[in-house]
């Protein structure tokens, strides 16, 4: 299902998603499947998704379709697989994604696949064949070099630990990725400006924002300001600004606004939100930018959202985080 990149490419907000606000049901149920993939229980998590649809007037989001099919395929229930895939290979154009993702694998065989795949691959050429090709296949390496090693760092976490050798060389590797990631885009930015969808595609602009957001402050405070004016002409989206300016009030001592963050305690190994200007609206601000409630968001990190205790510890965290 690779969850992370794919919900970041097609992260939109609900009222956009169906022209109105989300049926609580669909996102309950959409919850669970995503808890019963997570456990490997697919045809539960397919099960789910099905009911999720079915709430909405069989209305979903192309992510939420994608993950389905996935969940299905992954239950063996091919045909159900295809039925999602068929709906999502109207609009969907990430050729490599699909062709990649090992949950798919299963329906490689089937007669389906080879035209299902080739109907992709034709809106992908269809939505580039505008783009420029060598930034697109150049912002497509970096957004593989951003990634990959991120993506490795749980897995060697948990079976070295934290504050081992091996995490410590991996972090070490990832920061050389990233500075001549950075250098790359740099140059980009400074002889185009920041690139919308209409000239690198989807991934790309937000390539562009992932190799910032892993850069020094300075360098964000640089490409700050052309983001956000990158936001405001449609070539950017306000949803990764947000994440972006979380980090740049943070580092700067402030705190941020849209409770992107998350700090680590060094002693108890817990999570928590770093911290946050005006708790109590939190989810309004992020609303306003694409962001789902920060009590569903922080449960990625098994974080119990309880404004009113934050309040409460908001003194303590941020000596937490003068003390980094």
């Amino acid at each position: 299902m690779k969850r992370i990149l794919f919900v970041l490419i097609f992260l939109v907000s609900a009222k956009s998603l169906f022209g109105q606000n989300t049926p609580k049901e669909y996102t309950e149920k959409v919850k669970k499947a995503e808890a019963f993939y997570d456990a490997k229980d697919f045809k539960s998590s397919a099960n789910n998704y099905s009911e999720a649809f079915k709430s909405n007037g069989w209305k979903a989001s192309l992510n939420d379709r994608y993950n389905a099919a996935c969940s299905w395929a992954m239950a063996s229930v091919p045909d159900s697989a295809f039925s999602q895939l068929d709906k999502v290979a109207v609009k969907f154009i990430n050729y490599n994604h699909i062709t990649t993702d090992t949950d798919l694998s299963s329906l490689h065989t089937d007669k389906r696949w080879k035209p299902l795949v080739e109907k992709i691959k034709q809106n992908q050429e269809k939505a580039e064949a505008s783009l420029n090709k060598p930034l697109v296949t150049k912002l497509s390496n970096i957004n593989e070099e951003d990634q990959k090693y991120r993506q490795q760092i749980e897995g060697i976490e948990k079976k070295y630990g934290a504050d081992s050798k091996e995490m410590q060389e991996h972090w070490k590797t990832i920061a050389k990725k990233d500075s001549v990631n950075l250098i790359e885009v740099k140059a980009i930015l400074d002889k185009y400006g920041w690139l919308g969808p209409d000239v690198v595609g989807a991934q790309g602009s937000i390539t562009l924002f992932l190799v910032i957001q892993h850069a020094d402050l300075a360098t964000q405070e640089k490409y700050l300001p052309m983001m956000r004016e990158a936001v405001k002409n449609g070539k950017a989206q306000s949803s990764s600004l947000a994440l972006l300016e979380d980090r740049v009030a943070l580092r700067q001592g402030k705190k941020q606004i849209y409770g992107s963050q998350i700090g680590r305690d060094p002693e108890t190994q817990l999570y928590f939100v770093s911290p946050l200007e005006d708790p109590d609206n939190v989810d309004k601000r992020r609303a306003e930018v694409g962001l789902p409630p920060l009590a569903e968001y922080v449960k990625n990190w098994q974080i119990k959202w309880d404004v009113e205790q934050y309040k409460k510890d908001l003194p303590k965290l941020e000596n937490k985080s003068k003390r980094k």
